[in-house]
């Protein structure tokens, strides 16, 4: 029975360690996710980027007088790039993030404008280059949602295991920050971009 006692307080010991071990090691599993899943934006974003000046090229044979519309595309194409380069190392910097969303916004309205300024040349919308280009963005456009839509869940799931207690005790000694949502800020951000003739 002594024996008993004095075991008592170790199995406890052991069984709190245990558990603290488990709870970190969720913790991991769940950040690990998170990463990988921005990690699946990040390849989409970087062909999208990749697309953009092959769009802009193609459409400067024909829209000679846009000249300043064009390169407002390839500056916050640029910026989008530089953005998320800054973020990919560590996607729960939230100032990185923030940066990327911008530029994301900015990026976003202005191939709004750029589809709706293309309307005006139809010789444009008839070349072939031009529109396997669109489609392609087209296409990436729906995948970088499917993939911010999977990295705002894993950033939800790891966000409620870091916040719950007790393993919010253990999140906080262990450092993990939490993380921030793929959020459009602005309605019109929030319109899918058109890319279609």
């Amino acid at each position: 029975m002594a024996i008993a006692l004095l075991l008592m307080p170790v199995v406890l010991i052991v069984g709190i360690a245990m558990w603290g071990i488990s709870v970190y090691n969720g913790l991991v599993r769940l950040r690990n996710q998170m990463q990988n899943a921005f990690a699946q934006i990040d390849v989409q974003l970087k062909r999208r980027y990749e697309l953009i000046p092959n769009l802009v090229e193609t459409a400067k044979a024909y829209m000679k007088h846009e000249r300043e519309t064009l390169d407002a595309v390839i500056t916050a194409r640029n910026q989008g790039l530089a953005a998320m380069k800054a973020l990919a190392t560590n996607p729960s910097d939230s100032n990185a993030f923030k940066g990327l969303i911008q530029a994301e916004g900015s990026l976003g309205g202005l191939l709004r404008s750029l589809s709706v300024t293309m309307e005006s040349y139809p010789e444009l919308k008839a070349n072939t280059t031009m529109n396997q280009l669109m489609e392609e963005l087209t296409s990436t456009e729906n995948k970088v949602s499917f993939a911010r839509q999977a990295f705002n869940d894993a950033v939800t799931a790891y966000n409620t295991s870091r916040e719950l207690f007790p393993a919010s005790s253990i999140a906080g000694l262990a450092g993990f920050q939490p993380a921030q949502l793929f959020e459009v800020e602005s309605p019109v951000e929030r319109q899918a971009v058109k890319v279609q003739f």
